[in-house]
């Protein structure tokens, strides 16, 4: 099992490494680059990830007295990896790409959002259609279940866990659909083309708010424990005083509209043990069934016809 999951985590690397290619930029080394470069991950379409955190960049240049450009990657792979090659000057990662890009080179996190009530927390959801019959995971057996990108944490790898703890093996009890995103997974359980979708709560919630989601077409199955929220990250060849500008300009913030893509009463500061629980969950799958290890390969499950919003 453990041989199996280090050869995993090697492809992941050289995928990863390909997809940081289809990201431009260069390494940053002098002590104040000409800009800052962050990268996002395409949780949703890149035109709603840079809309969403415009202001965050408006911040930034104002704090920073510099130009800020913001980076979508092409998916969760290509941002972790190019921040790991030194393509990002920072990035915001999930629990579940940090874990997989710092297996192969230190990576220094340093600041995540903090939620009133809840701390630096988030949760995920499985949902199904309104008028589904399941009333537990378990009646999910035999079902289609789509998820996000294969290295989302709440798109993914927390909804798998959610299944098997409830006893349900990908490809033996209920089959595996792969969609890229968040929101594409809520609109395809909404249509009715699968029988349930994980993604992340804060994003179902929004897409229930901006009306872009029917509340009449879908229901929450089952909610997530807390998850450790994503953290900021610093990417390689900074100079320690740019770096030092950049975490306080993070855990300084006051402005609300920068905070609220976060839905954050503030940014904390950030540690590499933060993510432990994740760690342990993301082994947990591991162990269970090593065949859901394959999530970074093309799948069969992949239809085309469900990635339209």
């Amino acid at each position: 099992m453990p041989g199996l999951f280090i050869r995993y985590l090697s492809l992941f690397s050289l995928l990863a490494c390909l997809l940081a290619c289809l990201l431009t930029g260069g390494a940053f080394a002098e002590e104040r680059p000409s800009k800052l470069v962050v990268g996002l991950l395409p949780g949703e379409s890149a035109t709603t990830v840079l809309r969403l955190n415009e202001p965050l960049r408006v911040y930034l240049e104002k704090r920073l007295g510099m130009p800020v450009e913001m980076v979508v990657g092409s998916n969760y792979a290509a941002t972790s990896a190019a921040l790991r090659f030194g393509r990002l000057n920072i990035a915001y990662l999930g629990p579940s790409s940090y874990i997989m890009q710092s297996k192969y080179a230190p990576m220094e996190v340093f600041a995540r959002p903090t939620h009133a009530g809840v701390g630096p927390t988030f949760q995920a959801v499985i949902i199904v259609p309104a008028d589904s019959p399941a009333k537990t995971l378990a009646d999910l057996k035999g079902k289609e279940i789509g998820f996000g990108d294969p290295a989302s944490t709440s798109g993914t790898w927390v909804p798998r866990y959610m299944l098997v703890k409830a006893g349900l093996v990908s490809d033996r009890d209920y089959t595996l659909r792969v969609l890229g995103a968040h929101d594409r997974v809520a609109f395809a359980v909404a249509g009715h083309k699968l029988d349930a979708g994980g993604l992340s709560m804060p994003i179902y919630n929004r897409l229930l708010k901006e009306g872009k989601l029917d509340p009449k077409s879908v229901r929450v199955l089952e909610e997530s424990p807390a998850i450790p929220e994503y953290m900021w990250t610093f990417g390689s060849g900074l100079d320690p005083k740019f770096k030092e500008e950049i975490r306080k300009a993070f855990l300084e913030v006051k402005d609300p509209a920068a905070l609220n893509v976060f839905r954050a009463e503030a940014f904390v500061p950030a540690k590499d043990s933060d993510v432990n629980l994740v760690r342990s969950w993301m082994k947990a799958i591991a162990d269970t069934h090593p065949e859901s290890m394959d999530l970074l390969k093309d799948r069969k499950s992949e239809d085309k016809d469900l990635q339209k919003e």
